[in-house]
């Protein structure tokens, strides 16, 4: 599989059809402290692993909310859920910490990766996500997101965190 760039998901989005809006900003690797916002419903995306570190959750919330991973652990049946480190983020989905993305499930061909969304994301709203860069935001609708996700070859639970 090609690498992980900006080009990868331009290529990608055009041919599934998904109609994105393109923002440009100064790096983003943290919504704790930001001092601009951006248009649309942006969320954040947690790589979690479990204590054994061989089942991994994608977790996509609104970017000001917080997650209770012990929480999400009873929710999931789990015992503890903790982050990946950047090794292992490398290793899953192509990301290093602060860029990571749901485009880098192109990459998770062992489907180790359950994707989780906070019931409060908006499903009738657009999502924002970066294309391996964290300079970039990229606003596309939620149904373009669910599209994705099956080209992907992963579904997506929701839960209330």
């Amino acid at each position: 599989m090609q690498a992980p760039t900006e080009k990868l998901v331009y290529d990608l989005l055009e041919e599934l059809q998904i109609p994105y809006e393109r923002l440009d900003h100064v790096p983003i690797t943290s919504v704790k402290g930001l001092e601009f916002t951006l248009p649309g419903q942006q969320v954040k995306n947690l790589l979690l692993k479990n204590k054994k570190g061989r089942k991994y959750y994608l977790v996509i919330l609104h970017d000001e909310k917080s997650a209770d991973l012990k929480h999400l652990a009873e929710l999931l049946g789990e015992s503890r859920l903790s982050f990946a480190s950047e090794e292992r983020m490398m290793d899953v989905m192509q990301c290093i910490p602060g860029t990571v993305t749901p485009f880098g499930l192109l990459y998770d061909k062992d489907l180790k990766v359950q994707v989780i969304v906070d019931k409060a994301v908006d499903q009738d709203l657009t999502v924002g996500f970066h294309p391996f860069v964290n300079t970039t935001t990229l606003n596309i609708p939620f149904k373009g997101f669910v599209r994705f996700l099956e080209y992907a070859n992963h579904d997506f639970k929701v839960v209330e965190l």
